[in-house]
């Protein structure tokens, strides 16, 4: 499967665009409903990015009454999730911003160079599937991972990823700990 592009641009109403990140919720099994630290967040949010492996829909449709979520496929989520509107990778921009987003980023070694490779026109790329929650810049591309709300694995904290946006520029981007 290809890329798809999305034509609209999101851009919050009043100062900087507000996007909460999240993967890797892995519904039921440990997503049962919407943690209270993760709500609190999605209260705020303009758009909500979920980088895959959200294994059930009901988990979208949930974050969806916060506000919009875009969506990408996981290894873990079937036919269903797809239907939902979730394709491989998603390349759009936030307020101005050139963005993109895929679930597996592939190996840690030279993770950024790749990346600047499959998104060229990308200045961000969100990604999730290893649980581990980073934010690098290199190569040209600043890559985000909000590691997992609900199964950190080794990981201190579950977590979700916050970013701010305004006129083209990412201009906070923050790792939560929601556990």
């Amino acid at each position: 499967m290809g890329r798809s592009r999305i034509g609209c641009r999101f851009q919050g109403t009043m100062g900087p665009m507000r996007v909460v990140a999240v993967s890797d919720t892995h519904a039921p099994r440990r997503w049962k409903r919407c943690p209270p630290a993760v709500a609190e967040h999605l209260r705020d949010a303009d758009l909500i990015l979920h980088a895959g492996d959200v294994c059930v829909p009901s988990v979208l449709d949930e974050l969806a009454a916060y506000a919009p979520v875009k969506v990408v496929l996981g290894n873990n989520d079937g036919p269903d999730v797809a239907a939902w509107g979730a394709p491989e990778t998603l390349e759009f921009e936030l307020d101005g911003l050139p963005a993109a987003m895929v679930h597996d980023s592939g190996s840690a070694v030279r993770r950024t160079a790749r990346m600047s490779r499959r998104f060229p026109g990308a200045e961000l790329v969100v990604f999730g599937h290893s649980h581990i929650p980073m934010d690098e810049t290199g190569d040209g591309v600043r890559i985000f991972n909000p590691g997992s709300p609900t199964d950190r694995r080794r990981q201190p904290h579950g977590t979700i990823g916050l970013l701010d946006i305004e006129d083209g520029r990412l201009i906070e981007a923050r790792i939560v700990p929601v556990t």
